[in-house]
């Protein structure tokens, strides 16, 4: 095809002259005050004068939407959570929640710990054997509701033939439910066979934690407490104890563990410290599952009167009758 040459033999350059728009629409930005105001130029702004009553129909019929949208991004996250891995077979009719207290003291940065996603509510989710409760995790739990606003669940998957019904209950009854936006935190616990504790806060990027000692150590980091090197390497020293051997050793090792939690909680309120640590939450458990505490020692015992003063532990205390 041919082009139109862009000058001509003996002359300057042709002035060609191009539209700047395909088309010009009126400025929504102001009312004409008068006929006689010139038209609006095309890439220009004008001062902001009246607003059109249609523009603002308009804007806030766009924030009733994604409020709308917010709301619906928050309700179908919480569902893919589960529907994206295998324990989606649950079974539904054995769902219970309940509202839990709101947050009265500052925590950890939940953003940073457990990653910011705009929209969607954090919901830590743990697999456990209702054969073999995990309590350390109740306990936590309990105190957790303590520090942050938690939306609790519990769920019995297809695996599990029957709960009993103070672990379906183990968080409390069932309450007025709020919108998932308005929680801090989900705490979701489904009743699975499974030979240990499971746990996923990021159901598509993370490998599981595995493990009740472990899984225990990352709640308690909920709290926001920083220790230092020798003090982090004690608390991890016991609650490997009380995990590895309190529950899974022999009497013979069972009775070394009692002698030296003896001897520390002579020195100290607390296994670590003058504080309650996951340490003694864990310990607590053990010995509450093997039956070993009867045959504690004094000073075992008298440690073991002072968590059950505290309330966490004394709920836990009711799914042992």
């Amino acid at each position: 095809y041919k082009v139109r040459p862009l000058h001509k033999a003996g002359a300057g350059l042709l002035a060609e002259h191009l539209p700047v728009c395909m088309y010009r629409l009126p400025n929504l930005h102001r009312c004409p005050s008068s006929a006689e105001s010139p038209p609006p130029q095309v890439g220009r702004r004008e001062p902001q004068a009246e607003a059109d009553p249609s523009l603002q129909a308009l804007e806030s019929r766009q924030e009733e939407i994604l409020k709308r949208l917010y709301e619906l991004k928050s309700a179908v996250d919480g569902l893919s959570k589960m529907i994206q891995t295998p324990d989606a077979d649950f079974d539904v009719t054995n769902v219970i929640r309940t509202d839990e207290c709101s947050l009265t003291t500052n925590g950890a940065d939940l953003d940073l710990m457990l990653g910011k996603d705009y929209g969607a509510l954090k919901d830590i989710v743990i697999n456990a054997n209702p054969s073999l409760p995990p309590l350390s995790l109740l306990v936590l739990h309990s105190l957790l509701c303590e520090r942050y606003k938690i939306l609790s669940a519990v769920h019995t998957h297809s695996s599990v033939r029957s709960v009993p019904e103070n672990l379906l209950k183990c968080f409390g009854e069932q309450t007025k439910k709020q919108p998932r936006h308005e929680y801090q935190l989900g705490f979701t616990l489904i009743w699975k066979d499974v030979p240990k504790p499971q746990m996923k806060f990021s159901i598509q990027t993370m490998c599981p934690i595995e493990g009740e000692g472990n899984i225990a150590r990352f709640l308690f980091s909920l709290f926001g407490q920083k220790y230092n090197a020798v003090t982090s390497t004690l608390i991890d020293s016991w609650v490997d104890t009380a995990i590895l051997q309190l529950k899974g050793g022999s009497s013979k090792e069972k009775g070394a563990v009692l002698r030296s939690m003896n001897a520390a909680l002579g020195k100290t309120s607390w296994l670590v410290g003058n504080e309650l640590t996951v340490a003694d939450i864990v310990a607590w458990c053990a010995l509450q599952q093997t039956g070993s505490a009867n045959a504690a020692p004094a000073n075992v015992q008298k440690w073991m009167k002072s968590c059950e003063n505290l309330a966490p532990f004394s709920s836990v205390m009711k799914l042992l009758k």
